[in-house]
């Protein structure tokens, strides 16, 4: 998937030329640039055949991020749906109507002969398992769904939030920008970033994880209680729904010590286990254990490329029309943008 990545980012690289000096909104940036990569590594596609996908799933989002702490009355949706939840169930039709055409579009190679599988990537092991002769393992058409919808959101959302408070701080700390840029010069020279060198990015892997316990994307990880537990001195009956907040753990002045909400890439000089002093649960920005982020990897990997990539071409400026103000929408998202000054380096 690394081609594909390298390929995306040249490609916005190449827009920014146009843009030198001036100012530049990264977030939406990096917006187009993320839908662009999940487009073309898990769906075989581009952005602009999965822009309505993307634009019926942002629209979701609003919507369920409005929603999301509201209490029901049971049975009541039934008599009675608000125009929020009808709102949902039309998009939710839409997305829906949208991937069932791009598997008609992978059926449609298939049987004209065009193509001799579905295809190896994530959708088309997603479309073979949909075809499945074996009923137990076959995958339903909601499931299908589903796990597309995920992919496209999951895979798009959470890079391009981290990727854009990774500028912002960069823009704002400029000796660490200084730092990650000798780092990525030190190992790729003016050469595309390739995954040999990705492991070896020490400096930028700190920027990240400090980042990650800044401004994470996600602010919380929904949990169903599956037998009646203690917490402490709260009981948790069994089938509750809870949203324990990441942010608690990640700026817990007793777990990272009195400048907790400083940005200080150096406290993991040593690695996340002394950073954390060997408490597994005190940093979980892709989760933990066996429901760890499948995609964690990938987004380490696609981050590290982008940031790899702008640092050997610019030097990155916060521009005074920036205005602080971070806002949860199912992802961590800077409620105004993230403006930048870009100036090249050669």
């Amino acid at each position: 998937m690394t081609p594909a990545m390298i390929t995306s980012v040249e490609t916005m690289l190449e827009k920014w030329k146009g843009q030198e000096g001036q100012e530049i909104e990264v977030f939406q940036e990096f917006r187009l640039l993320t839908s662009e990569v999940i487009s073309k590594t898990a769906f075989g596609s581009s952005y602009l055949e999965g822009e309505k996908i993307f634009a019926l799933l942002y629209k979701l989002k609003i919507l369920v991020s409005r929603n999301m702490s509201k209490t029901t009355i049971p049975f009541i949706n039934k008599l009675w749906k608000s125009a929020d939840l009808l709102e949902c169930e039309k998009l939710a039709k839409g997305i829906q109507d949208c991937v069932m055409k791009i598997v008609k579009k992978r059926e449609d190679q298939v049987v004209n002969g065009e193509a001799d599988s579905f295809g190896n990537d994530f959708f088309g092991l997603l479309v073979n398992a949909f075809h499945d002769l074996d009923e137990k393992n076959r995958l339903s058409l909601e499931d299908l769904v589903d796990e597309c919808k995920t992919f496209y959101i999951a895979g798009q959302e959470t890079v391009n939030s981290l990727l854009g408070w990774i500028v912002l701080h960069l823009a704002i700390y400029g000796d660490w920008q200084e730092k990650a840029r000798r780092e990525v010069i030190d190992i790729f020279g003016n050469q595309n970033p390739h995954l040999e060198g990705i492991t070896k990015l020490k400096t930028m892997t700190m920027i990240i994880n400090e980042t990650l316990r800044l401004y994470g994307p996600s602010n919380g990880l929904a949990r169903t209680v599956a037998r009646e537990v203690q917490l402490g001195k709260l009981v948790l009956p069994a089938k509750l729904d809870i949203l324990p907040l990441n942010i608690g753990l990640h700026r817990d002045p007793h777990l990272w010590g009195d400048n907790v909400h400083l940005f200080k890439p150096e406290r993991f000089a040593d690695g996340i286990a002394k950073a954390t002093n060997y408490t597994a649960a005190a940093f979980l920005p892709f989760g933990l254990g066996p429901r760890s982020c499948v995609g964690m990897t990938f987004a380490s990997i696609e981050t590290k490329i982008a940031l790899s990539m702008i640092l050997q071409r610019y030097t990155i400026t916060l521009s005074p029309a920036y205005v602080h103000s971070p806002i949860l929408i199912l992802t961590v998202r800077p409620q105004h943008g993230i403006q930048v000054i870009i100036e090249p380096l050669h």
